[in-house]
């Protein structure tokens, strides 16, 4: 018997996913715009509090993506309120960026291509040696992104790094993974879902 559609695992898809993914971040920058660092955090651990929130109204579940980065915001988050320490904040993204690259290096090594099980349905047709080389360079882009976040907030003031943080590491990601297009294509990624038409006869 096949499950009532309200009982199915569904995905945040358009516009709820944006607000779900990119909210909370512009609820920092706009905070720390008008305030400061400390109200920004804070508006940052109450917007990413939403954000699971809606996802498991909207979805009946939350990604664990999701989760992990709502349990850092909220780690680095309370040091920073507690201590009064911008440090920690400044912190969690070069956590966020090791953690990730060691949870896909450790994949690789041991056989588990993690990355192939979160986004298989979304890269119909590649191959599993066009998983393992896509895993090993967003294992490498994550640890140069940890490197990044390191420069910008140690060597920069605290504006230029709010600006990074918000703007220019998603714009970097999201050019790094358009370019692994021809990569992926060449191991068989299918980026027309249509069937090809059925033959004569």
């Amino acid at each position: 018997m096949t499950e009532p559609a309200t009982m199915q695992k569904q995905e945040l898809t358009g516009w709820k996913k944006i607000a779900v993914d990119f909210g909370p971040l512009i609820v920092f920058f706009v905070a720390y715009n008008r305030f400061d660092m400390f109200v920004a955090t804070a508006a940052f651990m109450a917007a990413i509090a939403v954000a699971v929130a809606a996802s498991y109204v909207l979805t009946r579940h939350v990604p664990p993506m999701l989760w992990f980065t709502a349990a850092l915001v909220g780690f680095f988050g309370a040091l920073t309120l507690w201590l009064k320490d911008e440090t920690f904040i400044k912190m969690k993204p070069t956590a966020v960026y090791l953690i990730f690259a060691a949870i896909l290096g450790f994949g690789l090594i041991t056989g588990r291509n993690y990355l192939k099980t979160l986004f298989d349905k979304a890269f119909a047709g590649l191959s599993d040696a066009g998983w393992n080389k896509l895993t090993l360079r967003w294992a490498l882009f994550f640890v140069a992104m940890a490197i990044a976040n390191e420069i910008a907030w140690r060597g920069f003031s605290t504006d230029i790094w709010v600006h990074f943080k918000t703007w220019g590491d998603t714009l970097l990601t999201f050019i790094f993974a358009l370019a692994q297009i021809p990569m992926m294509q060449k191991h068989g990624l299918v980026l027309d879902d249509k069937k090809a038409p059925p033959a004569d006869g």
